[in-house]
């Protein structure tokens, strides 16, 4: 049975960052990301109040969140979306299961949730932890750019 975009943290991401883990320039160890708001033309909205990261950590990346299924499931569906399964980084998954439990190797740094931040700050940062997970912090951007729905709810509703 399927188990769905939802339930894996695999299927979560843009389907050209399927391939990222090829185009990193050979040697590449560590990938340092922020998220930060670009700001606003509005007048009066020169900032924004960071809230939602914390639900989005622990639904999709706390604890266990890759297993032997997850990745099986993944290669059938990249493999069909693309034609081919070379783009889909089967190896790095399995990695991640054997060496990390299924846990994945990186590290989150954020302010403080419910904190109003200055536009053009950063907001948080992400950073891999195993060098040879390099190629997954930007493959967590596509889930983790949906913490803008909470925190513009969060800002509009300070209006």
């Amino acid at each position: 049975m399927p188990l769905g975009w939802t339930d894996n943290i695999i299927l979560s991401s843009d389907s050209y960052k399927v391939s990222h883990w090829k185009q990193y320039p050979a040697g590449t160890k560590t990938v340092y990301s922020y998220f930060e708001s670009r700001g606003c033309e509005r007048v009066g909205w020169d900032s924004v109040c960071f809230f939602g990261l914390q639900y989005f950590i622990k639904r999709y990346l706390q604890g266990q969140v890759v297993t032997k299924e997850k990745i099986e499931e993944a290669e059938i569906i990249y493999g069909e979306h693309f034609g081919d399964k070379d783009m889909f980084y089967k190896e790095g998954w399995e990695y991640i299961l054997k060496e990390h439990g299924g846990r994945l190797p990186v590290v989150i740094k954020a302010v403080p949730e419910g904190t109003v931040i200055p536009n053009k700050m950063v907001l948080f940062t992400m950073e891999n932890t195993d060098p040879k997970c390099f190629w997954l912090t930007n493959f967590l951007e596509t889930l983790l750019v949906q913490v803008w729905y909470p925190m513009s709810v969060c800002s509009n509703s300070r209006y």
